[in-house]
C-alpha cells in the first residue's frame, strides 16, 4: 500500500489532498512540519509528500519552494483542491453557545465576513485547522468551535453547524506530490524549474526568450531572494511540456547557457480541480 506524508493533523486539507489523487487505497502519514514531510519522502518513511505550494487567494507558499532547493525530490504531480471551511463544535453545540473559535489564521482570514457577523466571539490562531479540531474534541467544550474540514469533523466526531464559511468560494489550493524518482512521460504536462541568470543586461529577457523562440507557454514565474546573497534572486517557472520532449531539451539546453544556476524539479501532468469527498484512510 501506498504511503504519503503530509502536513497536519488527519483531517488536514492535505489529507484530503492525498485521498483525492491517490484515491482511499493509501495509508497516511501526518506529519507536525512541512520539512519533516520532506525528510519522510528522502528517508524512504513514506513513498510520496502531498504538500500545498500555492493558495488562489494568499500566493504561494513560499517555504515549500525553499524547501526543493535543500533535497533531491521531484514533483510528480498536481491537484487543485477547492477549499470549503466549516464550523465545526461538539455534539449538541448551538451558534449562540460559541465564545472561541480556533483555526489557521489563514482559516481565520478566509472566514472574516461570517465571523464578523458572530457577537463577542474571540478568534484564536492555532498551526493546523484539523488540529483546532481535534482539540475542541478533547476539551470537550460546548463554548469552542473550529474551522476545518468536513473530514476533520469525521475523523473526530464533531458536528458541522455552519458549512462554506469561506468569504470567497473559490477558494483553491495548489498541491504538488513529491518522490524520489520521476515519474513516465504523459501527455499533456508541465515542468517546473528553479534558476538564475548571470549578472549580464537583460538576463532574464533573455532567459525567458529561450522558451517564446520555441512558443512553449509560461504558466508562472515567481522571485525569491537568494540566500546568502543580498540583493541577488532566484526563480521558479513552470511551463508547458515534458523535460525528455526534444523542445524541452533544447529550450533547458539554451537556458542553461545564460543562467547562473538551474535546477530541474519535475515534469508531471497538468492538476485538475478536486472537491476533497470525505474518505475512509488507513493511517500510519
Amino acid at each position: 500500500m501506498i504511503k504519503v506524508a503530509f502536513q497536519g493533523e488527519l483531517g488536514a486539507y492535505s489529507e484530503l489532498a492525498t485521498c483525492e489523487f491517490f484515491g482511499s487505497d493509501v495509508t497516511v502519514v501526518p506529519k507536525e512540519t512541512f520539512v519533516e514531510v520532506y525528510e519522510a519522502v528522502s528517508s524512504g518513511e513514506a513513498d510520496h509528500g502531498m504538500l500545498p505550494f500555492e493558495n488562489s487567494l494568499t500566493g504561494s507558499i513560499h517555504e515549500n519552494y525553499d524547501l526543493m532547493l535543500d533535497h533531491d525530490l521531484f514533483i510528480t504531480g498536481e491537484i487543485k483542491l477547492r477549499i470549503v471551511h466549516n464550523l465545526i463544535v461538539n455534539k449538541g453545540v448551538k451558534l449562540p453557545e460559541i465564545k472561541r473559535v480556533y483555526s489557521h489564521p489563514q482559516a481565520l482570514q478566509q472566514c472574516k465576513k461570517f465571523l464578523s457577523g458572530l457577537d463577542n466571539v474571540e478568534l484564536v490562531s492555532v498551526y493546523d485547522t484539523a488540529g483546532a479540531a481535534r482539540d475542541i474534541k478533547k476539551s470537550g467544550s460546548t463554548e469552542e468551535a473550529a474551522i476545518a474540514s468536513a473530514q476533520a469533523a469525521a475523523d473526530y466526531g464533531l458536528d458541522i453547524i455552519q458549512s462554506g464559511i469561506e468569504s470567497n468560494h473559490m477558494n483553491f489550493t495548489r498541491f504538488h506530490v513529491l518522490s524520489r524518482e520521476l515519474n513516465d512521460e504523459v501527455p499533456d504536462s508541465k515542468t517546473s524549474i528553479v534558476f538564475s541568470t548571470k549578472n549580464i543586461p537583460g538576463g532574464l529577457f533573455k532567459s525567458l526568450s529561450v522558451f517564446a523562440l520555441r512558443d512553449i507557454d509560461l504558466y508562472k514565474i515567481e522571485s525569491r531572494p537568494l540566500h546568502g546573497t543580498p540583493w541577488k534572486y532566484i526563480f521558479y517557472l513552470d511551463f508547458g511540456g515534458d523535460i525528455r520532449q526534444e523542445v524541452t531539451k533544447k529550450a533547458i539546453a539554451h537556458l542553461e547557457e545564460i543562467a547562473a544556476f538551474l535546477k530541474f524539479l519535475g515534469s508531471y501532468p497538468k492538476g485538475k480541480d478536486a472537491t476533497g469527498h470525505i474518505q475512509e484512510r488507513n493511517a500510519q
